[in-house]
């Protein structure tokens, strides 16, 4: 196939390629899964290791992205494929972007859905569904909402044609002011929560929670844990960090500016954990509550507290602001490869992408109300999968991510050359090798020790 010119469209500053990545990152993973995962692991020990996860391998494997994207100036796949062939490689390196995008692409379909569920919160919380309600109460109002797929299906349509508006309008009137505005308004609602849940809740059993390190509760399976979050809470592995570094300008620092956004995306979930804990702690609920701690857990607090309504409004309207956010990052590489592809304009290509997603996101739709079709029994390495849903969500956290990740160190690190990658990152030489170690050595054993405990071949 004839492969097109390389990018044309450049992120108008180094601050909106920061905003973008930012908000990319930021989303449901910061917000609802940090929080629990927080919770599950013994709070204070858990978020210390995460922070040097960042630090040691986040970070290394973002910059490796980015300068994959820049070199090459295309979509994923096509990028992988264009620096393979300037380091004289062979072009199936390309899989390293193609197994981003398709990752990227996947894990949209059902988080998606999922933020469907927080705009159908917005709703509800708006409507006075939680004031005063009972446990067993706010429990069915979950439960009537993920076993209705016509209810799932528009608030997941209302998303999709969202991020369809966005995105078609392009980088610079599409991305670039989406974020513009999405963002602060993201971050000024999160810290205005964390303020009044300081002042009506339980802040210093919070503080004390999240940063007075307890390392008896701290597990091996916990420190994997960490190591799993921090790489994939950066958005890694999914096609955007390389999509978005396609139209970071030569002239932007790689390394300062993937500090700047790894900063950014950590303040934000431990902002999350400032604004949901004192609300846990006050209201005498359980932090283990696991995966329905936003949509069970939190809005039997909401139930109980002066202005709830308010609050949980606010609340679920932040995590829609987060979700959507990313949604309109993870589309864009599947956007701007259907234009290279099939030679198609913006919009066309948008709206392709979006209808593929709009129903890709019905299996897990379908999955969570039931549907025959949806249900099955396989047993994989250390997970048992009733349903389609699971199978997307098994492969891309299981498999594809860590595998995307250890592709994209191994690229990095060992096929692209050397002079190029040291071109790109315009460092001092001590940075350029210490980089150049922990993509070659560390990031890879990381990832794979992830991999193995992800599948259930090694339990530590």
């Amino acid at each position: 196939m004839h492969e097109s010119p390389s990018i044309a469209s450049r992120w108008s500053s180094r601050l909106l390629f920061i905003l973008a990545s930012t908000a990319a990152a930021v989303g449901l993973g910061n917000i609802w899964k940090f929080p629990y995962i927080t919770g599950e692991n013994g709070g204070g020990a858990f978020v210390l290791v995460y922070l040097l996860c960042i630090a040691g391998i986040g970070i290394p494997i973002m910059i490796a992205e980015i300068i994959i994207g820049r070199r090459g100036r295309h979509s994923p796949g096509y990028a992988a494929r264009q620096v393979a062939r300037e380091s004289g490689r062979s072009k199936a390196w390309q899989i390293t972007g193609w197994v981003g995008m398709a990752t990227g692409f996947l894990v949209l379909s059902f988080y998606a859905v999922i933020a469907g569920w927080a705009l159908a919160y917005v709703y509800e919380a708006a409507s006075g569904t939680f004031a005063g309600a009972s446990v067993a109460e706010i429990d069915q109002v979950f439960g009537d909402l993920v076993s209705s797929s016509a209810r799932l299906t528009l608030w997941h349509g209302l998303i999709i044609a969202g991020v369809v508006l966005v995105v078609g309008n392009g980088i610079k009137d599409g991305l670039e002011r989406a974020v513009s505005w999405l963002l602060p308004a993201m971050v000024i609602l999160l810290i205005g929560l964390a303020g009044y849940a300081a002042y009506i809740g339980d802040f210093a059993a919070a503080v004390d929670f999240m940063f007075a390190p307890d390392f008896s509760e701290l597990t091996i399976n916990g420190v994997m844990l960490a190591l799993g979050h921090a790489f994939f809470s950066l958005g890694l592995a999914s096609g955007v960090v390389i999509m978005y570094g396609a139209y970071l300008s030569k002239s932007t620092s790689v390394v300062q500016t993937s500090l700047w956004v790894a900063l950014a995306d950590t303040l934000v979930a431990l902002l999350a954990g400032l604004a949901i804990f004192p609300i846990v702690f006050g209201s005498q609920l359980t932090p283990e509550a696991g995966p329905g701690l936003i949509f069970q857990t939190l809005p039997v607090a909401f139930s109980q507290m002066p202005a709830g309504n308010a609050l949980g409004t606010i609340f679920f309207i932040m995590l829609v602001i987060a979700a959507f956010t990313s949604a309109i990052a993870m589309i864009e590489s599947a956007v701007a490869f259907m234009e290279e592809r099939f030679k198609l304009n913006r919009w066309p290509a948008t709206m392709a992408a979006g209808f593929t997603l709009w129903l890709l996101g019905q299996v897990t739709i379908y999955s969570f109300s039931g549907a025959s079709w949806t249900q099955i029994d396989w047993q994989v390495p250390g997970k048992q999968l009733t349903s389609l849903f699971d199978v997307i969500d098994y492969a891309t956290s299981n498999v594809l991510l860590p595998l995307g990740g250890l592709l994209l160190a191994v690229f990095a690190g060992w096929v692209m050359k050397s002079a190029y990658s040291s071109d790109e990152l315009n460092t001092s030489p001590k940075v350029f090798r210490l980089w150049q170690f922990i993509v070659r050595w560390l990031a890879p054993i990381a990832i794979v020790l992830i991999f193995l405990q992800l599948i259930g071949i090694i339990q530590f």
